[in-house]
């Protein structure tokens, strides 16, 4: 049995059975194939051309744009599946989720979701606040061949509550006038189902400081206790001992908090001298760092947390985790695994190629992010089953682990094989190996 085709099969079961539902349970399945295969960008006339050349499949045209807009596409139902797929999702014991949201620029007026979005990393030349939509997106932290690699879980589109009150055509899907949710609240409506998905594990959202709030917190904390915080601390935040017992029991009601110990700048230079050495994994190598960690209380989030200040010659960075549990160097090796998000955002929108689709009304705009994103999942998770580590293709100077495209590759090698092709006798036609060979050449 091939294993793309064990990968796609499951999504089957989300579909009715009827004739109309097993043939668009069949599109699904070759969209998301057509997706991971590196032939082009996946904007959905390129989709088209690859299941017509690549595949040979008889696809009208009409029908296919309309299911690529279509309604009834249950994501709720799909994501699930993907999940179950994943092999092994905890990290000694945790799942570790990475929480971030990213611009996606565009051009046109008519297109969901677009407004004019502060952008914190534009550039000299580039706009403070571009047309773009604002995606915030849940991944799955976990090691693979050993490297990390961020899988996507779920994804929003972020409306400013002045578009929606202002009632925009860019906001509304069915003619409707979203809700206004802030960002903290569609995170804590992405995280919540997936804890539910993984009952019995205690989640650890990774964060930058934007995040890291009670602003995050407090909805994950009064639904599911068992949910913690890895996140950066802003260097003014002010930190406070636990109180003392004699506080405690003393007359009236007790003392929430000790004394003042300083802001986390003012802590830093005192606590430079006590650092330590350890050795963790980041970015791919054993790293010695210097660094100190002790418990505090903090007030923005009302419960005591371990912080721990990483030191380098002359600069220094603060963490913090609500999870006492966890040592200095899993929280300095999982806070450095956050940065692979940021990896996975250049996957989807350069390399996947969703940033290029043309998509404008809500639905097409919705669905061909889902698509992009659940197929960046099913990639990683064949590079995870695979047994030999995928080669890497293009030598870059200090790195020798794999890239994402080099597993898309290994896709593609397996999804155009006669092999894999003779699986689908009453779907695929496919067209003379020689030019199929020398299309995926092209774009190799």
């Amino acid at each position: 049995m091939s294993m793309l085709r064990d990968l796609l099969l499951p999504f089957q079961s989300a579909f009715s059975d009827s004739r109309l539902g097993r043939e668009r349970a069949h599109w699904f399945l070759f969209i998301l194939l057509a997706i991971m295969v590196p032939f082009t960008s996946s904007m959905s006339s390129n989709l088209l051309r690859s299941l017509q050349t690549l595949f040979g499949l008889d696809v009208n045209a009409r029908r296919f744009y309309l299911f690529m807009a279509s309604t009834q596409l249950a994501w709720d139902r799909l994501w699930p599946i993907a999940w179950n797929l994943i092999p092994s999702p905890l990290v000694d014991g945790r799942l570790i989720l990475a929480l971030d949201d990213t611009l996606n620029d565009k051009t046109g007026k008519r297109i969901f979701g677009c407004g004019f979005f502060f952008d914190h990393t534009a550039k000299v030349n580039h706009p403070t606040y571009p047309w773009a939509q604002n995606i915030v997106m849940l991944g799955l932290l976990k090691p693979i061949k050993g490297r990390w690699a961020c899988l996507p879980l779920g994804c929003r589109f972020y409306h400013r509550q002045k578009d929606i009150a202002a009632g925009k055509i860019n906001v509304r899907r069915h003619g409707r006038v979203p809700v206004f949710q802030s960002k903290m609240a569609q995170a804590a409506a992405m995280i919540l189902p997936v804890a539910t998905h993984f009952s019995g594990h205690s989640p650890l959202i990774v964060c930058d400081s934007w995040f890291g709030n009670n602003g995050l917190w407090k909805p994950l904390n009064a639904a599911e206790p068992s949910i913690h915080l890895l996140s950066r601390l802003r260097s003014s935040t002010v930190l406070y001992a636990e109180p003392a017992d004699a506080a405690r029991t003393a007359k009236g009601r007790p003392r929430k908090y000790g004394d003042r110990c300083g802001s986390v700048t003012e802590l830093a230079t005192s606590l430079r001298a006590q650092a330590q050495k350890y050795t963790a994994q980041l970015y791919g190598k054993a790293r010695e760092i210097r660094a100190y960690d002790q418990i505090f209380l903090l007030k923005t989030l009302r419960c005591p947390v371990r912080v721990v200040w990483v030191f380098r010659k002359t600069q220094w960075v603060a963490f913090f985790t609500t999870d006492l549990t966890l040592s200095v160097t899993q929280i300095v090796e999982y806070y450095g695994a956050r940065w692979k998000i940021e990896a996975g955002f250049k996957e989807i929108k350069q390399e996947i190629g969703s940033a290029r689709t043309q998509t404008r009304t809500a639905d097409a705009v919705t669905n061909h992010l889902h698509f992009c994103l659940l197929a960046t999942t099913l990639t990683w998770i064949y590079a995870d089953r695979i047994t030999a580590d995928p080669k890497r293709r293009h030598i870059v100077k200090g790195r020798t682990s794999f890239a994402f495209s080099d597993v898309r590759k290994l896709i593609a090698d397996e999804a155009l094989s006669d092999h894999f092709l003779g699986l689908w006798p009453h779907l695929c036609q496919p067209p003379h190996k020689s030019f199929t060979q020398m299309l995926m050449r092209m774009v190799a």
